[in-house]
C-alpha cells in the first residue's frame, strides 16, 4: 500500500560554478538526510537555456540576449518540516534571481 511521504524531492538547477555553494546550502540547511547519513545528494549535468526580458537583472548575459549556460541539476531529499528553511537557503547563495526550483511530492511503501 501506498502513503504520502513525509519527504519531498527537491530538484534545484544552478551553474557549474555555484553548484558546490548550493549544495552546501542544502546540506546545511537540513535537506539530503537519509537514515543515518547527511548531504544527500545527486547531480546531472543539463543545457539552460533562458532570454533575460525587460525589466529582470540577469546575473548571466544581458536583456534581451538569448543566454546558453552549462548547469547543473542537483537532486535531494527533503522532509516537509525543514522544507521552508532549506528554500531561504538555496535562494540566499543561488545566483539566479528566478532560481530553478523543483519540489517534487513522494510516496512511499506502507
Amino acid at each position: 500500500m501506498l502513503k504520502e511521504s513525509p519527504f519531498v524531492k527537491l530538484r534545484v538547477g544552478v551553474p557549474l560554478a555555484e553548484e558546490e555553494a548550493v549544495r552546501s546550502a542544502l546540506g546545511d540547511a537540513g535537506a539530503g538526510k537519509q537514515g543515518a547519513y547527511s548531504n544527500c545528494s545527486g547531480t546531472y549535468r543539463v543545457t539552460g537555456r533562458f532570454v533575460p526580458e525587460e525589466g529582470s537583472h540577469p546575473a548571466i548575459g544581458e536583456v534581451g540576449s538569448p543566454q546558453v549556460v552549462e548547469e547543473v541539476v542537483i537532486e535531494t531529499l527533503c522532509h516537509k518540516d525543514v522544507l521552508k528553511d532549506v528554500l531561504a537557503a538555496v535562494r540566499a547563495v543561488h545566483p539566479y534571481e528566478e532560481p530553478p526550483i523543483d519540489i517534487i511530492p513522494r510516496l512511499e511503501l506502507e
